[in-house]
């Protein structure tokens, strides 16, 4: 049955080379150029996408390598599990789960083998990335001039890795509320820490969390970053808030579901809200009014669900939103998929999304 606020859908044509990671899309970013960005849960690589006006497609499939403009530690052999993008001042950002994850059991294998991978967990150092990226053009940039002021130099950068992963896990060591999930080293998708969504307002930095949740609140993290002293390739935290703080934390009523994204509306702030644990559903989109003064409140009691959104049975899970205004002319949200529906695969590597009323 037709979602009654579903606009229409729009095909995204993948390179054939990208199938079947079409399929585990987990993060997307409309860019003023009309260029859409999505990345992928199980790569270290950025995918644009090119809107064509006549027929009404994203097409001209570009695959890009992060490693080119940032030294992942772990290099290409293991994925960043991309899981939100977002656009601000000719910077792409991009972050990654920050989360550990647990093997899943196979058909294929014995019983007493998947009871043992069940209690396999694991951290890839690069799932610890949260990097700006010059985006001139339609381009990304390892350096380049700014546009508006040629004295001035764009430079790609990320939060300093460290051992625990980067400083942000280093500055979390003693908090009360997330750091118990951190030093249990709990899995993603065991409601343990796990980054999904990126906001930049000004000089501040939001991540949305898809774990933990505590007693129906869900987090969002607000940061300030600057450059390392003598090192523009480097960000570190600046103290926010009261002295010796290097992060804020924001708790967001969303009925028990954790953060799948976030986006900005206006002054309005837009939360795709999923389950924490491997579930279909519900999935939600909240509208959270002046979004960024209600969030200095900490606890924001009132954001209001707008959207009940599809999911299926086993698949067709949203997880990255991104404002389609631009293109529709009208107030709307583009919707990407990880495990899309079987009924929105079409020809080759070309998936279509799905583009929402907003209210």
């Amino acid at each position: 049955m037709e979602h009654p606020s579903l606009l229409k859908q729009v095909m995204l044509q993948f390179q054939d080379s990208f199938k079947p990671l079409h399929e585990d899309l987990s993060a997307a970013l409309l860019t003023p150029d009309k260029h859409l960005w999505v990345g992928s849960d199980e790569t270290t690589t950025l995918e644009r996408l090119t809107f064509d006006d006549d027929t009404y497609t994203f097409t001209n499939h570009q695959h890009i390598d992060l490693g080119q403009f940032i030294e992942l530690p772990a290099g290409k052999d293991e994925e960043i599990d991309i899981e939100g993008l977002a656009y601000a001042d000719y910077y792409l950002w991009v972050v990654g789960s920050h989360s550990w994850k647990r093997k899943k059991p196979k058909e294929d294998k014995k019983e007493q083998k998947n009871v043992e991978r069940l209690a396999t967990v694991a951290s890839e150092k690069n799932r610890y990335l949260l990097a700006r990226i010059p985006l001139v053009n339609g381009e990304l940039f390892k350096s380049c001039p700014h546009p508006e002021n040629p004295n001035e130099q764009l430079t790609a950068a990320n939060l300093k890795f460290t051992e625990r992963g980067n400083l942000l896990m280093d500055a979390l060591d003693s908090d009360p509320h997330l750091h118990p999930f951190i030093l249990a080293e709990i899995p993603s998708k065991d409601n343990g820490f796990d980054i999904e969504g990126i906001l930049i307002s000004r000089e501040k930095v939001f991540i949305g969390m898809r774990g933990p949740v505590l007693r129906g609140w869900a987090i969002i993290l607000e940061l300030e970053l600057e450059l390392e002293a003598n090192n523009p390739t480097t960000l570190q935290l600046k103290e926010i808030g009261d002295v010796g703080k290097l992060y804020k934390k924001h708790f967001v009523k969303l009925n028990g579901l954790g953060i799948r994204d976030l986006c900005v509306d206006g002054q309005d702030l837009l939360i795709l809200a999923g389950p924490t644990m491997d579930l279909d559903g519900p999935v939600k989109l909240f509208r959270l009014p002046n979004g960024f003064n209600e969030l200095g409140k900490s606890l924001s009691w009132e954001p209001t669900p707008i959207l009940d959104l599809p999911y299926g049975e086993g698949n067709h899970h949203a997880e990255g939103i991104t404002l389609f205004d631009p293109i529709s002319q009208q107030p709307s949200i583009l919707v990407v998929y990880d495990s899309p529906s079987p009924i929105t695969h079409l020809e080759g590597a070309t998936v279509l999304a799905d583009i929402f009323l907003l209210g």
